[in-house]
This record gives C-alpha cells, structure tokens and sequence, in this order.
C-alpha cells in the first residue's frame, strides 16, 4: 500500500528538479549605441582646471643625490649662519650665497650638475627656503637614504624625496618655499697674500680651544708658519702651525703659500660656526690678505665648495684714528 505512494513522492520531485530549456528570447536585446549624456557644467569646469593643473605643473627642477647625508651635512654646516635663503638652480648645478643677519659673513655654496646622479633644470629657477624648516625634513631621512628634489613650475612648494637603499621605503614630504629678496654679490677671483692649506680636523679644534680664552683670534702667517693667537681675561694661548707635507697621509698636511706676511683678527664664534663644515672635507683652506675678507673653504668632494667670507676685525685704535 505504502509503495505507490513512495513512487509517487519520488516522480514528483524529479520533476520539481527538472528546468525546462531556456530560450534564446529569454535575454533582453542588447542596448543599442545611445550617445554619451553632456556632464554638468560645475563637472565641465573641473576637468578645465585639472587639465590646467597638469599642463602648468610640469616638473622644471629635479636632482638626485644617492649620497643623500651630504645634503643633511651641507645644511648643518650653514643653518647657524643663515636663516632664510635663496636656492639658485641653474644648467650648470644647484648653489646658494647668503649674508648673515649681520652682514659680516657671507657663505656660498656650490654642487655642481654632474655631480648628481641625476640633474635636470628646464629654466634659472630661484627657491627660497627657510633653512631650520628644510633640516627637519631632511632629519626624516635616514643617512643611507637616496635624496631626490623636485619643483614644478610655477609652484610655490618643493618636494622632498626619500628612498631607502634596498628602495622598499619611499617617503616624500612637500616645503612651502618662500619669497625672500636677497642681492646676488659678485665676488671676484682675488690674489691672496696668504694661503693655508690644513686638516680641518686641526683648525677645528684650534679655534674651539681658542675660544675658551678670548672672543677673537688673530692669524698670523710667516715663514716660520702660521701662528693662532687669543688673549682674554683669563690669560692668552698661542697655537703655531708649521708647513707639514706628508706624503703617506696628504690630508694631514699643512701647506702654507707666502707672498708676503700678513696679520689678521676675526671674530672666532663666526670661526667656530665655519668649521661646522669639517664633516664635509678633511682639508680646509684658508685664504689671507690685509683688504680682503678671509675666504675659508671645504671642497665637496668632487662636487663643488662651501666657501665662507668673514671681514677682519678692525681694533679700537684703527676705529678711533
């Protein structure tokens, strides 16, 4: 009695299972071609300004430095000096030349294009910077890290980028730059009375041990050397520096070029604030003469120079006649 109904059970749910063939004219016909609907004017005005954007933000600067800690060194050889400057970006490298607030000092600094593993200027390009803003971008790269910067036309920002060495880190901060007005001095190829050539190790050193005894330092340069002297309330120190040529070791030797004996007093917190650019180069020249301001320059490898200007010190007994 029970089997037919059990039969009956299993016939219907093969046919609750069973689908009937779909049909072609199941699917709608295909949409036909219907002409893109015309945007929203506020959408056309979009579109022009971004295509604006990106025809006038074209990249004019761009250099790249793989040794990126020699930027962060440049820039702490020179914030003390200076706190607003004009970056001058030209074809033939990257250069600045400032004045300190009070016009007693002058630093100029050049890295020349082929020194970077990639240089590109597209026109003269002036970027004024705020150079205490500039090292705490540079502080978030690492030493090892490969510096890119870069400048759009007509912007009114630089970018900072940073790539580690393995590159599976990539940073990039934007500075807004500055309008500074600053007169381009001419400085021109001068002959020196004197000229010192010294580890930088050495006059570091020296004009840190100096000014623990006076405010002032007064170089002296004859056949028998050069002479660094100070004199204060304390007592006075006398350093003297004879002519050295070593061979094994050229970057300890001290070289002295005499045309005729000079004499000379600067101020030694502009001294110490110069040799902020050892870490730059492991010889320092110094160049001497009675109506010139002392030129003190660190080369940068093959790169370029930071070069340092310092007007002597004229004593009361000059001022007063």
């Amino acid at each position: 009695m029970n089997l037919p109904e059990q039969g009956g059970a299993r016939s219907i749910s093969r046919q609750r299972r069973r689908f009937p063939p779909i049909s072609p004219s199941f699917f709608p016909p295909p949409l036909p071609n219907l002409p893109a609907a015309l945007p929203p004017p506020f959408l056309l005005l979009l579109r022009r300004r971004a295509r604006r954007r990106r025809e006038t933000a074209v990249t004019m600067f761009e250099l790249r430095l793989v040794q990126g800690s020699l930027l962060k060194k440049v820039l702490e050889a020179i914030r003390e000096l200076v706190t607003d400057a004009n970056f001058d970006c030209s074809g033939t490298g990257f250069s600045l030349q400032a004045m300190d607030s009070s016009h007693v000092a002058l630093v100029a600094l050049l890295l020349r294009a082929e020194g970077f593993e990639h240089y590109r200027c597209d026109r003269n390009l002036s970027m004024g910077m705020n150079l205490n803003n500039m090292a705490k971008m540079l502080r978030c790269a690492g030493n090892d890290d490969i510096i890119t910067l870069k400048a759009d036309d007509g912007s009114d920002t630089v970018t900072f980028m940073f790539e580690s060495p393995k590159q599976d880190k990539i940073s990039d901060f934007e500075m807004k730059l500055m309008d500074i007005d600053s007169e381009h001095l001419g400085i021109p190829d001068s002959e020196y009375q004197a000229i010192v050539r010294m580890p930088s190790a050495e006059f570091m050193r020296i004009c840190k041990d100096l000014s623990s005894i006076g405010d002032t330092v007064v170089i002296s340069v004859t056949k028998e050397g050069v002479k660094f002297s100070a004199a204060g309330e304390i007592g006075s120190a006398n350093i003297v520096c004879r002519q050295n040529q070593t061979v094994d070791k050229p970057e300890e030797a001290t070289i002295i070029e005499m045309q005729e004996p000079v004499s000379l007093t600067f101020a030694l917190r502009y001294m110490n604030s110069f040799t902020k650019a050892s870490s730059l180069s492991e010889q320092v020249t110094i160049s001497l003469s009675s109506e010139l301001p002392v030129v003190v320059e660190y080369k940068i490898a093959e790169m370029g120079y930071i070069r340092f200007y310092l007007a002597p010190k004229i004593e009361d007994e000059e001022m007063q006649s």
